[in-house]
């Protein structure tokens, strides 16, 4: 599978609205399902730069996150790196617990585990990997690998 698209961003949360669009449109105009799309895969897509800029790098102006989306045989993958020192995201309370209803982390992957239909860290964990199958079930349905 190819890189369809790649993209540098500064680390600045006001750059991520148009990113995210940018790659809405690449994905748009070469693939069908905009319900899918647009629902599921541009909530998750948004989820993992805010995660990669806010934590991964720590709202440090002086790195950047690298996005790379490819799309083949109905599957849209977006690989989101920071240049952070990455984390074990099995160590991330699950923010549906009674206990973690009022911490303010967790949401971010829970919403990528539940709108998408793979998500995988690297080794590091400072790279994310989301997958959205086009042929698979409704706008809100998926499952999630962590």
């Amino acid at each position: 599978m190819g890189r369809d698209l790649v993209l540098e961003l500064p680390t600045d949360v006001h750059s991520i609205e148009r990113a995210v669009d940018l790659v809405m449109n690449r994905c748009l105009s070469r693939a069908g399902h905009a319900r899918r799309l647009d629902l599921n895969f541009r909530v998750g897509l948004t989820e993992a730069l805010s995660n990669a800029m806010l934590y991964g790098n720590a709202d440090d102006p002086s790195k950047s996150v690298v996005v790379e989306i490819s799309h083949e045989a109905g599957v849209i993958r977006a690989t989101v790196r920071d240049h952070g020192s990455g984390f074990d995201p099995s160590t991330v309370p699950d923010p549906t617990r009674p206990e973690n209803l009022a911490r303010p982390c967790g949401r971010g992957l829970f919403l990528m585990r539940q709108l998408l239909d793979e998500v995988w860290f690297n080794d590091r964990g400072n790279e994310v990997t989301l997958v959205l199958r086009l042929d698979a079930g409704g706008p809100f349905e998926g499952g999630a690998e962590a």
